[in-house]
């Protein structure tokens, strides 16, 4: 498998997953600030001129969801999702789904938001509202969905890279991770895995 990412972005998450399952893959940076995600070369990879992409034996996928799930289920050994409960798996998905289709947006409206709006204006509103709707979104993870001590409650999942991975951004969205303290001891104890570690390391390397 190869693994198309860039810096700083969700990519990170399906990154970990792959340390996590212990699979063979290497890895290729898409430069953003040489608009590399534009480029014919990628465009051939991943239509949507997006990161991560994930080149596998039987085509490529791209959505981190998506990505996530197939590496648990290509990996059932390494226990990343409750593949033999339904119901279970249906919850670790709802999670991700979250997390891709309100938290993702609701943060890319800080520096993405001519992807809604030509207005001035209107991307500054945008800009000045993230810090609400983020922090509602976190809100309701506190509240609600961290289980603790995992996502899940005592075992370890695909939601847990996932979390980890979009909680980086916290503060560069204005958001005080004191506020949250679940949220922020998840973080702090994920940062403190070993393929955590390698895949920071290769990304920021």
């Amino acid at each position: 498998m190869k693994l198309y990412y860039a810096a700083h972005t969700c990519a990170l998450a399906s990154h970990i997953a792959l340390e996590d399952a212990g699979a063979e893959y290497s890895t290729v940076r898409i430069d953003f600030a040489a608009n590399e995600q534009r480029s014919p070369e990628y465009l051939a990879i991943n239509p949507k001129g997006r990161v991560p992409a994930l080149v596998t034996g039987r085509g490529i996928l791209t959505e981190t969801p998506a990505m996530l799930a197939f590496i648990a289920q290509s990996f059932p050994g390494a226990r990343l999702a409750p593949l033999d409960d339904p119901f279970a798996f249906a919850e670790v998905q709802a999670f991700n789904s979250y997390l891709c289709a309100t938290l993702h947006v609701a943060h890319a409206h800080r520096m993405r938001g001519t992807r809604w709006a030509d207005d001035p204006a209107a991307i500054e509103a945008m800009k000045r509202k993230v810090p609400d709707s983020v922090g509602a979104c976190y809100e309701l993870i506190e509240a609600k969905m961290l289980r603790g001590p995992w996502v899940m409650g005592d075992s370890y999942t695909i939601c847990d890279p996932y979390l980890f991975t979009v909680a980086q951004w916290m503060e560069g969205d204005s958001i005080d991770p004191s506020r949250f303290p679940k949220v922020n001891d998840h973080r702090q104890r994920m940062s403190e895995r070993a393929a955590v570690r390698k895949a920071i390391a290769v990304q920021l390397g």
